[in-house]
C-alpha cells in the first residue's frame, strides 16, 4: 500500500490512480443550507448525489464489479450521500468487509466531523489511512449562518448552539485523528458573503493543528437548497482565497466535487454501466454470504395502535397493518400477526418472512438489530410519527419521508409497555 497514491491527497497521483465511493451512508446529522441531497440523480456530479444506496454486502458485490472494470483503483472511500458517522454501523461494517477482502487497498472516509470521535480507534483498527473533514468555519457565529440545524445526542440544535457543538466536535476529531497518525484533509466550502472573508482564518487554525492539506471548494448552487439563489464564486475569488490560505497550509487545486458513488479518476465522466450495476445490486437481498434478486415488493407495513397514526414500537406490536395500491388507490388489505415475543434474532427473521412482499415498514420505534435484519432482507424501515395516510402517500410515491422522522428515537421500555430488557 503506497499512501502517496491517494488521488485526492496527492496531485501527482490523480491522473493515474482512481477511487471508488461506496454509497452506504444515506442519513445525515446536520442540514447545510447549501445542500440538497438527490439520491437518484445520475446527471449531476457533486457531493450528496448517488444513483443508489447500498447495504454493506451489496457494496461488496458492487465493488467486485468495479475492480473488474477499473484496474486503477487505489482507494475505497465512504462519502455519503449523508455522513458516514450518522450511519456508523453501515460504515464500519463496510470498511471491515473491504479490509478483509482487499487488504492492500487504502481506506478513506469523508465526514462533517460531528460524530466521528467515538469511532477514532475503530478507524485505526481498520487501518483507515485518510480522512476528510468538512470545516466551513472556525467561528460559531459564522457557522450558524451555514447550517439550519445540527442533530447531536438525539437533540436538534439550531443557530449558534448547534454551530458551537459542531465546531467543538470537529476540532476534537481533527486533533484525535492527527494523534493517531491518520492523514487529514480539510474541505472548506467558499460561500460568497458568508465565509469568503473567513477562509484565511480557517487555514491558519488548520495549520496550527498540523492538518495535511486544505481544499477550498467553491460553492455550487443547488436547486432546492436554502442558498439556491447564491451565485458560484468567481475563479478570481477562489484563486485569491487559495493564495492567501496557501501561506499557512498546502492547498488542493484539483478537486472535482465527487459524487457519493464516484468511480475512477478524478474528473472522469461517470461510468453509466457501473451506475446501472449499482442499481442492480441495490435491488438484491442478502442470502447467507451471497446476493439474490429481491422479491417483487408492492406493499407497505405499518405499526399502529388504532389504525390512524404511526405510533407503535415494532417490538410492542402484536400485528402489522398491510397496505397495497389498487387502481391508484391506497387501501388497507389485511392485518398480519407478529411472531410471539422472545427468540432474539430468529424473531426478526420471521418478521422479514411475514413482510416478504413489503418494500417499507413504518414504525414509531425500532431497535438496531431488527432494523439491520429487516434491511438485509430488503425492507426499508422508517421510524416516523404522524398520520398513516400522509406516510403511505410518501412511501408509495417514493418521496422524502424525512419531515416525519422521529427526532427523539424511541427505545424499548420508554414510551411503550416494554420492560426495557430488549425487544425480542
Amino acid at each position: 500500500m503506497n499512501l502517496e497514491n491517494h488521488p485526492c491527497f496527492n496531485v501527482k497521483s490523480h491522473r493515474t490512480h482512481g477511487r471508488v465511493h461506496l454509497p452506504v451512508a444515506p442519513r445525515c446529522n446536520i442540514q447545510c443550507k447549501f445542500c440538497n441531497r438527490k439520491f437518484d440523480c445520475v446527471n449531476e456530479s457533486r457531493p450528496g448525489v448517488t444513483s443508489g444506496i447500498l447495504t454493506p454486502h451489496q457494496a461488496m458485490a458492487y465493488l467486485a464489479e468495479v475492480f473488474a472494470v477499473k484496474q486503477n483503483i487505489s482507494v475505497v472511500g465512504i462519502a455519503g450521500p449523508g455522513d458516514p458517522f450518522a450511519n456508523p454501523s453501515e460504515t464500519l461494517e463496510t470498511l471491515e468487509l473491504v479490509k478483509k477482502t482487499y487488504p492492500d487497498v487504502m481506506l478513506c472516509v469523508a465526514t462533517n466531523g460531528l460524530n466521528i470521535l467515538p469511532y477514532l480507534d475503530d478507524l485505526v483498527r481498520l487501518q483507515v489511512s485518510h480522512v476528510t473533514v468538512t470545516v466551513n468555519a472556525v467561528d460559531a457565529e459564522i457557522s450558524s449562518r451555514i447550517y439550519s440545524w445540527v442533530r447531536y445526542n438525539r437533540r436538534v440544535l439550531r443557530a449558534e448552539a448547534g454551530a458551537k457543538v459542531l465546531l467543538e466536535n470537529q476540532m476534537a476529531a481533527i486533533q484525535g485523528l492527527k494523534e493517531r497518525g491518520i492523514i487529514v484533509k480539510i474541505n472548506s466550502i467558499i460561500i460568497p458573503g458568508i465565509n469568503d472573508d473567513h477562509m484565511e482564518a480557517i487555514a491558519k487554525q488548520m495549520s496550527d493543528m498540523d492538518i495535511d492539506i486544505l481544499n477550498c471548494v467553491p460553492y455550487y448552487p443547488n436547486q432546492g437548497s436554502s442558498f439556491e439563489h447564491m451565485e458560484e464564486p468567481s475563479k478570481e475569488l477562489v484563486e485569491n482565497i487559495r493564495t492567501k490560505a496557501g501561506k499557512y497550509v498546502k492547498q488542493m487545486h484539483h478537486c472535482t466535487r465527487c459524487r457519493a458513488d464516484a468511480v475512477g479518476l478524478l474528473g472522469e465522466a461517470p461510468d453509466r454501466s457501473l451506475m446501472n450495476k449499482l442499481q442492480v445490486f441495490e435491488k438484491m437481498v442478502t442470502n447467507g454470504s451471497s446476493l439474490e434478486p429481491a422479491l417483487d415488493r408492492t406493499r407497505v407495513a405499518v405499526a399502529s395502535m388504532e389504525g390512524v397514526l404511526v405510533n407503535q414500537h415494532l417490538g410492542e406490536a402484536s400485528q402489522l397493518l398491510i397496505y397495497g395500491k389498487n387502481d391508484g388507490r391506497i387501501m388497507l388489505e389485511e392485518a398480519r400477526k407478529m411472531p410471539p415475543k422472545g427468540g432474539g434474532d430468529q424473531r426478526w427473521q420471521k418478521v422479514a418472512e411475514i413482510l416478504s412482499d413489503c418494500q417499507v415498514l413504518l414504525v414509531s420505534g425500532v431497535g438496531e438489530k431488527p432494523r439491520q435484519s429487516l434491511n438485509q432482507s430488503g425492507i426499508d424501515v422508517y421510524q416516523i410519527e404522524g398520520l398513516i395516510d400522509d406516510a403511505l402517500q410518501g412511501a408509495f410515491e417514493g418521496s422524502d419521508l424525512r419531515h416525519m422522522i422521529r427526532r427523539d428515537r424511541a427505545q424499548c421500555g420508554v414510551g411503550c409497555s416494554g420492560t426495557g430488557g430488549g425487544c425480542g
